[in-house]
């Protein structure tokens, strides 16, 4: 069915394990990939999936074929594809405004952002560039805490007539806003925060519908994380985590229906950044609850992943569903694909309920 051309914003390790994974999966087939949810999805193979333009603020990264950039420090996730053959997409110098933090500068450079001091992309140079390479969607992958960048780029989104993935936790598609000026481009958006194949999120949501289907009454619970990638470095500064402690929280809250928890019961967010671990990163969560009879128990759960692999599949399947409503002229938010692909969709459901919708998105059955 033809290529699907994506332009990325922020070449960091998740762009860097999504441009290897594609590489890497071109040689395979349905009976040897693993990895994904839909090896074809409404016609489109992991394989057709092309960049063909990027954009970053790292003086490191610009300037480079993107086939370089993605192994550049501050790049530590595990190599996927070593040998990715050069592209023919040169990382162009995007917009700072607030994706850079000033702690940022307190770090060794092989941890840490270093600014090109080549003049900053206006909004004409990215709408141009997205425009002249022939981009259908694109990707946000850049720093949490982003906020103003972010919107940046949607808006230049808009004016380039591409649709939108919003991996990251500003809210965009579950901004109406946002969502009402999308809709009236009748350009498609997926957001907001994507959701790992299997990470932290997505295994404590599981867990608290299963308290509630069994019965079992949640009393408190937390989540901490610990890595040593450069989005863990960047948390360090805790301004920029109002978004991404509310995506998260929220993502678990909804599984509780009409009784979350009180705020003082649920603790879920980045704890600290230990260099040593890299693109790997450790989750704790503990769950306390009552039994019948009012018994207590609790639940312990160590979970270890590579934390930026572990999106690619799941962003692979966004990007084929963002192209599917390219292709029906579908505009607005794509409900079902958001709740089944990222923590803070516009509207929330059970996992099960968001995978079956996503299923009749793809059949055509839904028209979101």
């Amino acid at each position: 069915m033809g290529k699907i051309r994506i332009a990325i914003a922020g070449i960091g390790n998740c762009a860097s394990a999504l441009v290897q994974g594609i590489e890497y999966y071109k040689s395979r087939n349905s009976n040897n990939a693993i990895g994904f949810m839909h090896w074809n999805l409404g016609g489109y193979e992991p394989g057709d999936v092309e960049v063909v333009t990027a954009f970053d603020i790292d003086k490191r990264k610009v300037g480079k074929d993107l086939a370089e950039a993605i192994f550049q420090p501050p790049n530590c996730t595990r190599d996927i594809c070593p040998d990715v053959p050069k592209k023919g997409v040169i990382v162009k110098m995007g917009r700072i405004l607030d994706s850079f933090a000033e702690h940022m500068r307190n770090y060794d450079e092989k941890y840490t952002f270093l600014p090109s001091p080549e003049p900053e992309a206006r909004e004409e140079d990215i709408v141009g560039a997205l425009k002249e390479s022939g981009a259908e969607i694109l990707l946000n992958y850049l720093p949490v805490g982003s906020e103003d960048a972010v919107r940046f780029y949607a808006e230049c989104a808009l004016k380039a007539g591409v649709g939108f993935i919003n991996n990251m936790p500003v809210f965009i598609a579950s901004d109406p806003y946002w969502a009402s000026r999308f809709q009236e481009a009748n350009l498609p958006i997926i957001g907001d925060d994507v959701k790992s194949q299997l990470g932290a999120t997505i295994v404590h949501r599981v867990l608290t519908n299963l308290f509630k289907n069994r019965g079992v009454e949640l009393v408190r619970t937390y989540q901490l994380n610990t890595g040593g990638n450069t989005d863990f470095l960047n948390m360090l500064d805790r301004n920029r985590l109002r978004s991404k402690k509310k995506s998260k929280t929220q993502s678990v809250q909804s599984q509780l229906g009409d009784h979350p928890l009180e705020n003082e019961n649920i603790h879920i967010g980045p704890s600290d950044w230990v260099a040593w671990q890299k693109d790997n990163k450790i989750c704790f969560i503990r769950m306390e609850g009552k039994l019948f009879g009012d018994i207590p128990m609790d639940l312990e759960l160590r979970l270890s992943v590579e934390d930026s692999p572990n999106s690619g599949g799941v962003v692979i399947d966004a990007i084929r569903c963002c192209k599917l409503a390219l292709d029906r002229g579908k505009g607005g938010v794509l409900y079902s694909p958001s709740a089944y692909f990222m923590k803070h969709p516009p509207r929330q459901f059970t996992d099960d309920e968001a995978r079956r919708m996503m299923e009749e998105f793809i059949a055509g059955k839904r028209d979101d």
